[in-house]
């Protein structure tokens, strides 16, 4: 069932500075080298949505694996949604303070410009017929499956 409301909820058992993406998104696999390219320290780990831990942790957080209408990234023990995820993700490279500035928005507004891009990136972006294969150097930071938790009821 998908998601209606993007909240950030609870992740106490997952790995701090975690992102889930879209591994066939041009956009989204964009994204991940952008943040590769500016966290020398490796604090951020990927996971794509397409593989069987991302899978997990996309139906955990109302992600639907098959069109994923959002990425998320675990921070300060909670997952974020939409471009809230990324305003968390870039708080933490220098220069990039400027973007607080999309607080100014009202969560709706926020919420539908990212909705507007997500629908529409395959088109605008393209689509990889795989998900991106990292290089060795960084493949360490992309996490395996037995490292996200299956979820107990």
């Amino acid at each position: 069932m998908p998601r209606r409301a993007w909240h950030s909820v609870p992740a106490d058992d997952l790995p701090d500075r975690l992102i889930l993406f879209d591994g066939v998104c041009v956009l989204c696999s964009g994204w991940v080298s952008f943040v590769i390219r500016r966290d020398p320290a490796a604090r951020y780990r990927f996971v794509a949505i397409q593989t069987p831990a991302g899978r997990r942790l996309a139906e955990r957080f109302g992600i639907d694996p098959e069109m994923p209408e959002s990425n998320a990234v675990i921070v300060e023990r909670r997952a974020w949604f939409k471009l809230e995820s990324a305003l968390m993700v870039v708080r933490d490279f220098p220069g990039w303070g400027w973007t607080r500035i999309a607080y100014a928005l009202p969560r709706a507004a926020r919420d539908f410009l990212y909705d507007r891009i997500a629908r529409n990136r395959y088109r605008l972006f393209g689509r990889h017929e795989s998900c991106l294969v990292p290089t060795p150097d960084i493949a360490r930071r992309f996490l395996t499956d037995d490292l996200v938790p299956e979820r107990r009821a």
